[in-house]
């Protein structure tokens, strides 16, 4: 039977399907409507259920937008709970007064639903913190291990260095040592000049001690110390080491003994320095071994196998060429930031063989002569530009830098001791002489030209043309032909005596011409301009020696009494234009008649430049060439003459 609500309906929707047609109450007619009316329900139903199990499935709802908010539901609602049930939240828990409704409304239900996410936030705060104290804590203990272990290592390279240091030396022959003391000139005139020159060294020397003692060196107008990175950030006492052996030869000894007992009480190596290999070289183990030779202290030659100990690691390179600089402490090596492509410099690592030939010597441990013969054997082996060395040496690679020659800066000494090798070994090095004669014969078809005047000088090679300039420093070169005239192939002793010659008055013009009468930094042979500095930067003067060098061998070698002559000038030129009321400073214009000063007294001036003007004014029997051989920082040192080539090959051999 059907509801008295739905007739209605069905009357109206079939009226609206035959409009205006009247309804047939026959028997089959009822059979139809009774149908129709069952299918009605029956979607009506549907409908219904339809809607009730939308309304289950899709309505919001809060638990599931917490899921899926934060996703970490299962993960940390038992925490939540936890939290609650403690009150940790800062409520009275679930039964407390000022707890929230857990089916409250909705704006407490959005007030509960913000306390739990902020709760949530600083669990994971907390347990990201104490997470990150654990890994600090395991990462600290893992540094302090790192830190023990490298301070383990320390403790034993030191102890290795202090069983060193400890080590007695062997008791080595001293060579027969000449002339170490005396050398009066015998004319009053020329006395009187030794003096003078002895008198320039006690100002020097005085106004270091009583200023910058310790320090390397000294600003004489500010009076205090004075150093540069060549010393590293540590106080060496460089001066002190650098004159020892100029104080003996003037017969000051009682400024040797206090230069003495301040190296025996303070001189120390094991110092987080950075220093240049080659100064310390030819000024602190050449000074002391001279120093040792001159007056036999045993403090010296300890010392200075110290010192070498310490500049072992800068050969530590894949070439075996060494850094030019080393860290005295850490043994770290490199070179200067300057250098063509990382490359050491040829004058620098190719200055060694003097000092580390008389090392090997005096402590019997063949290592330092075999570190120098090593250098010279791969340069025998290399490709030479016009039989020329080029100035820089990559030491990874074994390769020439830029090709840039020079007897100057950057490749003079290399020269030197190429010749001084020779006659250290009292002339059985043949290999090192003849390295020698090759490089000067290139050395004059390449580099050495004349002026339009006739004045002799050397010129520097630079991009593939020669550079017609000429740097004070090269001016010792004058000295080495004298000195390697004899013995020089070909019987052509005079001519390089002759050269030296040549040379010697090449640079007394660059002194002559000047206003000072001190020779500039650098002289030009350009065009008209000859033997004189036309940059400012090159018109300085820092109390150089080359040139009284060259003076000194060329008297000793001649006689020829201009060269005392151009010495007394030159000494005299220092004295009243260097000397101030502290000490010798260097002066940055030898053409201005008022020049200012550079306030720095530096170590060479009284290890060289006073040495080679006093040996000028002595005689002969002074340190004669045929027992000494002087390093290029004037230090002498003995010829070894037991020293024969066997000798040398067996300190190779072992």
């Amino acid at each position: 039977m059907s509801s008295p609500a739905l007739l209605p309906l069905s009357s109206r929707r079939l009226a609206a399907l035959s409009p205006g047609s009247s309804v047939s109450f026959y028997p089959h007619h009822r059979a139809t409507l009774r149908l129709s009316e069952k299918f009605i329900l029956l979607l009506i139903l549907s409908a219904f259920i339809t809607l009730c199990f939308g309304a289950i499935f899709f309505l919001p709802d809060s638990s599931k937008h917490r899921r899926f908010d934060l996703g970490l539901e299962d993960v940390l609602i038992p925490h939540v709970e936890q939290d609650r049930s403690a009150g940790r939240d800062g409520s009275a828990g679930p039964q407390g007064g000022g707890g929230v409704m857990v089916h409250g409304g909705g704006e407490e239900h959005r007030h509960r639903h913000r306390e739990e996410e902020e709760q949530l936030r600083k669990m994971i705060r907390a347990d990201h913190e104490r997470a990150l104290e654990e890994a600090k804590e395991k990462l600290k203990k893992s540094k302090d291990q790192i830190r023990a272990e490298i301070q383990t290592a320390k403790n034993r390279v030191a102890q290795d260095a202090k069983k060193r240091e400890g080590k007695q030396l062997p008791q080595v022959a001293i060579p027969k040592l000449v002339g170490i003391n005396n050398g009066d000139p015998g004319d009053p005139d020329t006395r009187e000049k030794q003096e003078k020159i002895k008198e320039m060294m006690k100002h020097a020397w005085g106004n270091y001690r009583q200023y910058a003692w310790g320090h390397n060196e000294l600003k004489p107008l500010s009076r205090k110390g004075h150093s540069t990175n060549i010393f590293g950030n540590s106080q060496l006492g460089a001066t002190i080491v650098d004159a020892l052996d100029t104080l003996y030869i003037m017969g000051l000894f009682d400024e040797f003994r206090d230069g003495k007992e301040w190296i025996e009480k303070n001189l120390d190596f094991s110092v987080n320095a950075e220093v240049s290999v080659f100064e310390v070289n030819i000024r602190f183990i050449g000074g002391l071994l001279a120093a040792y030779y001159l007056s036999g202290e045993e403090v010296f030659k300890q010392k200075a196998a110290q010192l070498a100990e310490k500049l072992l690691p800068s050969f530590n390179t894949p070439t075996g060429i060494p850094w030019a600089m080393v860290n005295l402490k850490s043994g770290v090596g490199r070179n200067w930031g300057w250098a063509s492509a990382g490359s050491s410099i040829l004058s620098e690592f190719g200055t060694l063989h003097l000092e580390f030939v008389h090392l090997s010597y005096l402590t019997g441990d063949p290592i330092y002569y075999k570190k120098v013969l090593h250098i010279r054997k791969l340069l025998q082996n290399m490709d030479r530009p016009n039989g020329l060395y080029p100035n820089y040496l990559n030491p990874r690679t074994g390769r020439w830098g830029q090709h840039h020659t020079s007897v100057g800066g950057l490749g003079d000494s290399f020269y030197e001791y190429l010749l001084k090798a020779w006659l250290v070994s009292d002339k059985t090095d043949t290999e090192a002489r003849k390295m020698y004669d090759d490089a000067v014969q290139a050395i004059e078809k390449h580099l050495i030209r004349k002026s339009n005047s006739g004045l002799t000088f050397i010129g520097e090679w630079k991009n593939g043309h020669l550079e017609r300039k000429m740097g004070h420093l090269t001016c010792f070169a004058g000295g080495m032909f004298a000195l390697g005239a004899d013995g020089s192939p070909n019987d052509k002793a005079g001519h390089y005596l002759q050269l030296g010659a040549e040379i010697a008055h090449t640079c007394h013009q660059s002194y002559d011409k000047t206003v000072l009468k001190l020779g500039p930094e650098a002289f030009k042979f350009d065009g008209g301009t000859e033997a004189v500095a036309l940059r400012q930067n090159e018109k300085y003067y820092i109390l150089r020696p080359e040139v009284i060098e060259t003076y000194w061998y060329m008297w000793r070698f001649t006689h020829d009494p201009k060269y005392r002559q151009w010495g007394w000038e030159a000494a005299q030129a220092i004295d009243k234009y260097c000397r101030v009321i502290g000490g010798f400073s260097g002066v940055k214009d030898v053409y201005s008649s008022s020049p200012a000063y550079d306030d720095v007294q530096q170590s060479f001036f009284l290890a060289e430049t006073l040495k080679y003007l006093y040996l000028l004014f002595s005689s002969d029997d002074l340190l004669p060439l045929d027992y000494w051989v002087f390093n290029t920082e004037a230090h002498p040192l003995p010829i070894l003459r037991s020293m024969n080539s066997t000798m040398f090959g067996n300190m190779v051999l072992q």
